[in-house]
C-alpha cells in the first residue's frame, strides 16, 4: 500500500512539474478555443440578424415597386446595398433598382446598379446583371462594349438569352449574316434546354401508358408553343434568306 502511495505521489509530482512547464500554454489554447466557439456563434447570430433585417427591407422594396414608387424603390435598394451588401437581398435589390432607373431613362444609374449586382451577386445574379448591362449598352449604341460583356460563357439557364442579345447587337451593327448565325444558335440552345426540361418532367411523371394517345405533329416540336422561340423565329424571318 505504501509503495502504491509512493508511486501515486510520484505521478502527482510529475503532473505538477509538467503543468508548471506547460500549464500556461494549455490554458491559452483552451481559452483560444473557447473564444473561437463564442466568436463563431456570435458571427452566425450577426449574420442571421443581418439577413432578417435585409429580408424585411427587401419586402418593403418589393411593395414600393408594386405601388409604382420609383424614388422610394431606389432609396431602399441603396440602403440594402450600403448596410446589407453581403446578403443576397442587396444584389436582388440592385437589379430591381436598375430596372426602375432604366424605365425612367436614367441609363447611367442603371449601369451603376447593374455593375454592383454583377460584382456582389452569386453566379445567377452576375449573369443576369451582365445580360441586362449589355441590353443597356445596346440602347446606348455601345455595340462593342455590349459584345464584350456577352463574350464570357454564362450559366446554361442564360445561354439562349445571351445568344439572342448578341444577335440583336450584331443586327444593329449591320451584320445580318452574323446575326442570323447567332439567332440560330439561340434557337438551338433554347431547343436543347426545352427538351432537357421535358425529358426530366416525363421521367418524374413515369413512363407514358401504352394506351396513351399519339402526339400530334405540332406537339413533337418542343418549341411550338414557346413564346421566346416564336420571337426568335420572327427575328430570323425578318432577316430573310442568308
Amino acid at each position: 500500500m505504501a509503495a502504491y502511495d509512493l508511486e501515486e505521489q510520484e505521478q502527482l509530482d510529475n503532473l505538477k512539474h509538467w503543468w508548471q512547464q506547460h500549464g500556461n500554454k494549455v490554458a491559452g489554447i483552451a481559452l483560444a478555443a473557447a473564444l473561437g466557439v463564442v466568436s463563431w456563434q456570435g458571427w452566425n447570430w450577426y449574420q442571421n440578424q443581418q439577413a432578417d433585417r435585409a429580408s424585411t427591407l427587401f419586402g418593403k422594396l418589393q411593395q414600393s415597386l408594386m405601388e409604382n414608387k420609383p424614388q422610394e424603390t431606389r432609396a431602399l435598394a441603396g440602403e440594402l446595398m450600403e448596410k446589407y451588401g453581403k446578403t443576397s437581398y442587396a444584389s436582388l435589390g440592385a437589379l430591381l433598382a436598375a430596372r426602375v432607373s432604366f424605365d425612367a431613362g436614367d441609363l447611367k444609374a442603371a449601369q451603376t446598379q447593374l455593375e454592383w449586382a454583377e460584382t456582389h451577386g452569386d453566379d445567377e445574379v452576375r449573369d443576369l446583371a451582365r445580360l441586362r448591362r449589355a441590353g443597356v449598352l445596346l440602347d446606348e449604341k455601345a455595340y462593342d462594349a455590349a459584345l464584350e460583356l456577352l463574350a464570357p460563357k454564362p450559366l446554361e439557364t442564360f445561354a439562349p438569352a445571351y445568344a439572342e442579345l448578341k444577335a440583336d447587337v450584331l443586327f444593329a451593327q449591320g451584320k445580318p449574316a452574323e446575326a442570323r448565325s447567332a439567332y440560330q444558335e439561340a434557337l438551338a440552345l433554347l431547343k436543347a434546354q426545352t427538351e432537357k426540361v421535358s425529358a426530366a418532367a416525363e421521367e418524374e411523371a413515369g413512363e407514358k401508358p401504352a394506351d396513351a394517345p399519339a402526339a400530334k405533329a405540332e406537339d413533337t416540336d418542343p418549341l411550338s408553343t414557346n413564346p421566346a422561340a416564336q420571337l426568335l423565329q420572327q427575328k430570323l424571318d425578318a432577316l430573310g434568306d442568308a
